[in-house]
């Protein structure tokens, strides 16, 4: 490993030469390396530097650390500061921090002159202000389209926090008609996440909208539709169903169909099935499990016969079974599984069987024996899930019990952490029947950080629940994974990485000087094959495709852990970010962003952006191999 990875320091110290990163200038890299450590103290002297790129660097810092101790000094940057890259740092670290000081220094940062600050803070407030506040927020109006952007950005989080309410939903309606394109963006994607009520003025808002709007916009303003589920607005999901040339426009549109009967929807999921792009039709799968009826069964069986992908046909069983709990279909869905030679393939049946009750003894088999993790923790959900089923009997109870216990029991960490959570489920009522409990304690045992960080916290939970006391916090993970800033110091700004897919190359830019630690870890895994033939794992239609998993179902990491990175990087179409179970659990998963998807912003670390090949992840699916990830020259 040493040598290989000196090898790859010098392979990039010679390639580097042109563009070189922040990170050669030794005191940024001195107060990253304080941010990787969290160490607040040794950041707030940076505050007072003469030279105002070091403050930004320093107040930058703590959008990471979110050190409330630091927020009063924060404040103080922002308001007094004569920089206004300082000021925007002060503004964006603010607003990743939260809490009283951090509010009332935003309030007061609205009345600065800078239109470029005023719109951060205005943003970093949508995320801080609680209600009793909001009422100076309200009185605030935008100077120019910055700060409508801004604004836009701040009433999105108040929608996402649920403190938004008619009067804000109509404020933001208003921005649909802004000239900034990212004023827009924030308000389409407002009506996209937030229950806001079916209002006429704001449903002519959204209609209005539609015409000539960006594919990015029209995506979301699509989904707001969901709320006026009246004849009207039916014909226009079906006329966009059927003309919009970008998928992910048909994708949300599918989605709006949520809010319609079956009658209604069935003829326009129809359509979306023969979709010629796949996740259109795994979205209409999904919507017809979320509508099914009774007396759409046979509909459902018919439509999933003739599916060509096999997540597609899984949905659609599902959906099936979820309205008629039959025994003959859940046969035919088990002879398939054991007939079916390919692993993804074999999940999406497994999850079909979620709602069927006659398929308990099998789905125990498969979480206890199978072969591979994904086809083991695949099979729990759906144990689990007919443990909350309307036809669950008590006289299953002894089989639930039994295989709980033996999955907890069993090697495989990710297992027993999810069936952990089933045990103290109070609605299943498992502390009745299981007086010894210490097969609990052997497990968590057998787990440590950072490696079971999400097995970790349901299995401590279930003690706590058995032994009727409160849950203690669960350990954080330890800062055990330092920054080889060496490494960091040799890739250049530019730096490029080129991906192998079936569908195509995947070409990303990575961002250094935003992510260093994220950036050098993918470097030293990619540099080493790390991510060669592993699986896409996770695919969410118009929202990321996800990998980097050596177990294949999302659960695998390794001993180690590196840090959260926040950077004011917005996840735009093609966001490249990492994973994680919580703040600075991030290890070897990433993931690409179909579209915007602005409810991660400071959320998960962003460290690449897709250059080339988007209609290549576009096309990805679940099972698809990421045949090789190479750091080019």
């Amino acid at each position: 490993m040493r040598l290989l990875l000196a090898f790859v320091s010098g392979f990039m110290l010679i390639s580097c030469s042109k563009n070189p990163n922040k990170f050669s200038d030794e005191v940024i890299l001195k107060i990253a390396d304080f941010q990787d450590h969290r160490f607040t103290d040794s950041l707030l002297p940076y505050f007072n530097h003469r030279n105002p790129a070091y403050r930004q660097e320093a107040a930058l810092a703590f959008a990471s650390v979110q050190d409330s101790a630091a927020s009063r000094y924060l404040g103080n940057l922002l308001l007094d500061d004569a920089d206004t890259g300082v000021k925007k740092a002060a503004a964006y670290a603010l607003g990743q921090t939260g809490g009283v000081e951090a509010t009332n220094a935003l309030i007061a940062g609205l009345e600065l002159n800078s239109p470029q600050v005023v719109a951060v803070v205005a943003e970093g407030l949508g995320k801080t202000i609680q209600k009793r506040d909001l009422e100076s927020f309200w009185r605030w109006q935008p100077a120019d389209t910055l700060e409508e952007s801004g604004l836009a950005r701040g009433i999105y989080h108040l929608g996402l926090r649920g403190l938004a309410d008619s009067l804000w939903a109509a404020r933001q309606a208003k921005l649909l008609r802004s000239f900034s394109f990212e004023a827009r963006l924030a308000a389409a994607h407002f009506f996209a996440r937030t229950n806001f009520g079916a209002a006429e003025p704001i449903e002519k808002a959204l209609l209005a909208s539609l015409a000539g709007a960006e594919a990015e916009v029209r995506m979301a303003l699509v989904l707001g539709l969901r709320e006026f589920p009246a004849d009207s607005t039916r014909y226009l999901l079906e006329k966009i169903l059927t003309t919009d040339p970008d998928y992910r426009v048909r994708v949300n549109t599918v989605r709006a169909l949520r809010s319609f009967s079956w009658p209604v929807a069935q003829p326009l999921l129809l359509i979306a099935l023969g979709d010629r792009q796949t996740n259109v039709a795994i979205a209409a799968a999904e919507v017809a499990r979320a509508t099914a009826q009774p007396e759409s069964f046979d509909v459902l069986c018919r439509w999933a016969r003739q599916a060509k992908v096999a997540r597609v046909r899984g949905l659609l069983y599902e959906a099936a079974l979820s309205v008629s709990n039959s025994k003959e279909l859940t046969e035919d869905i088990i002879q398939l599984y054991q007939r079916e030679e390919n692993t993804y393939a074999k999940v999406a049946l497994l999850a079909a069987l979620s709602q069927s009750t006659t398929a308990c003894s099998f789905l125990r088999d498969v979480l206890l024996k199978a072969d591979l993790a994904v086809l083991r923790t695949t099979a729990a959900a759906s144990f689990i899930s007919i443990n909350r089923h309307k036809q669950f009997s008590l006289d299953m109870q002894p089989l639930f019990t039994e295989t709980y216990m033996a999955a907890v029991a069993s090697p495989d960490g990710a297992l027993a952490g999810m069936v952990a959570r089933a045990l103290a489920d109070s609605a299943f009522g498992y502390k009745k029947l299981i007086n010894d409990f210490s097969f609990l304690h052997a497990a968590r045992k057998k787990l440590s950080l950072p490696r079971d960080v999400e097995a970790i916290e349901p299995l401590e939970a279930a003690i706590a629940y058995f032994e009727n006391r409160p849950k203690a916090p669960t350990p954080k993970n330890q800062f055990n994974h330092p920054i080889d800033w060496a490494l960091v110091r040799t890739i250049r700004q530019l730096q490029q990485v080129a991906i192998q897919t079936p569908h195509g190359e995947i070409v990303l830019r990575l961002l250094v000087n935003e992510a260093p630690g994220s950036v050098a870890n993918f470097v030293q895994l990619a540099s080493r094959g790390y991510f060669n033939n592993k699986f896409v794992h996770r695919v969410v239609p118009n929202f990321v495709i996800q990998t980097g998993c050596h177990r294949g179902d999302g659960f695998g990491s390794e001993d180690y852990s590196i840090r959260s990175e926040f950077s004011a990087q917005r996840y735009e179409t093609g966001s490249v970010g990492m994973a994680s179970a919580g703040k600075d659990t991030e290890g070897t998963q990433w993931f690409i962003t179909h579209s915007p998807t602005p409810h991660l912003d400071g959320r998960y670390t962003i460290f690449a952006k897709v250059e080339k090949g988007m209609e290549a992840v576009y096309q990805l699916g679940v099972g698809d191999p990421i045949r090789s990830v190479t750091v080019l020259k």
